[in-house]
């Protein structure tokens, strides 16, 4: 049963900036033929909207597991998880990152979970997964620990 899932999704700046693709497409093709310019820009613009929507990864914690983009960890080897915003989660993203940790850090999500990981054979201390909602996320990792 699915506690919690959130698909992190970009930003309306990013489809904004994306849309730069409609200039540059037109000023290569316009020369050639205004109809297929046009054609093309569009062709390239709604792509680029596919390509964001459909690699955006997906968290989701259920009662067997969390999963962050493409790992899952069995709920039972998930540890204590924290979260941190603004100065604290641009720290640590940073500063304070271990080069070991799982990430799945998002540069439009600012708010982060620290998800420790007690698993002794998982290379990673801890994984660091962008969320809008980072309180809720360790709720749903509480809940979860209480039913299994």
């Amino acid at each position: 049963m699915t506690i919690y899932r959130e698909r992190l999704l970009p930003g309306p700046w990013v489809f904004i900036s994306t849309a730069l693709v409609i200039p540059a497409s037109l000023l290569v093709f316009l020369p050639i033929n205004v109809f297929v310019g046009v054609v093309v820009s569009i062709v390239m613009y709604a792509l680029c909207v596919v390509v964001l929507i459909a690699t955006s990864p997906v968290l989701l914690v259920t009662e067997d597991g969390f999963t962050a983009g493409r790992a899952t960890v069995p709920i039972n080897n998930v540890g204590v998880a924290t979260g941190h915003e603004r100065k604290e989660a641009t720290l640590e993203r940073g500063q304070k990152l271990d080069a070991r940790a799982w990430l799945v850090i998002r540069g439009w999500v600012d708010p982060v979970v620290k998800v420790e990981i007690l698993d002794e054979q998982d290379p990673a201390p801890y994984w660091l997964v962008s969320t809008r909602q980072p309180a809720v996320v360790i709720k749903a990792l509480a809940e979860a620990h209480s039913r299994a």
